[in-house]
């Protein structure tokens, strides 16, 4: 009898330490994603021509996990044969929110199967445009090589521990014929810097979220070879940010 409730002493311990370590059973679920990573290519594969996915070989995440992640829910949802489709629909706007016409738009596409885990995510090809398939699948693939800060529940990468590629950069003048002039432009002593702001076709937000729906994103711009240097943004409660030259050979 002793033993018996040792061993539930023991267990109401190991979950009380795991709730407190991922303030909820989500977050448990997000790291077991994330040590899927240090096996990248048994545990999820990628297709890449003008868009580009993420396929989730043994998935983990539900899909209102990404609602509890974000709080926010995506554009579009749709039931399918396969189980459910969810489409994040992001709209270039101007400084006071509204949307620009002829319309700029990106989108964010994830496929879950009958039990509503994840099976794919999907960048749209203009999505690409900020961050070229070479360098997120690198970056991508690089999580597996970074740290997570559990206080701030944000993952830091250590880029001199990741391969790296010889793919080229795009040039300011090929970010602005696929997204246009951006809603300001600022400067450094070696940098460029335009920031773009889009707006996440979203319902139903959660009080007190509503500033997530706005997605502001900054691209970096090398004054001498006007490639793009640096990106980050916020997308869907989601925040990235990749020095693209930290990947480069």
């Amino acid at each position: 009898m002793i033993h018996k409730l040792k061993r539930i002493v023991r267990l109401a311990f190991i979950l009380s330490l795991l709730a407190s370590l991922t303030g909820c059973f989500y977050w448990w679920r997000v790291y077991q994603t994330y040590q899927q990573m240090s096996n990248f290519d048994n545990n999820f594969s990628i297709s890449a021509d003008e868009s580009f996915t993420l396929y989730f070989k043994e998935p983990r995440l539900y899909s209102e996990d990404f609602v509890s992640l974000a709080k926010l829910r995506p554009s579009h949802e749709e039931k399918i044969t396969q189980g459910l489709l969810w489409r994040y629909k992001f709209r270039k706007i101007d400084r006071s929110g509204q949307v620009i016409l002829p319309e700029t738009s990106f989108f964010i596409k994830l496929l879950f199967n009958q039990e509503k885990r994840i099976l794919s995510c999907t960048f749209s090809p203009l999505f690409l445009k900020i961050a070229p398939a070479e360098f997120l699948e690198v970056s991508i693939r690089s999580v597996a090589k970074g740290k997570i800060n559990k206080a701030n529940r944000q993952l830091k990468v250590d880029t001199a521990a990741v391969d790296k590629i010889t793919s080229k950069l795009p040039l300011k003048q090929t970010i602005i014929e696929a997204l246009g002039e951006p809603i300001e432009k600022l400067d450094n002593s070696l940098e460029d810097i335009y920031i773009y702001h889009f707006l996440l076709e979203a319902h139903d937000i959660e009080v007190g979220y509503e500033e997530r729906a706005v997605n502001i994103i900054k691209l970096f711009f090398n004054k001498q070879s006007q490639e793009m240097v640096k990106m980050s943004g916020n997308f869907a409660g989601l925040k990235i940010s990749i020095n693209y030259q930290n990947y480069q050979e």
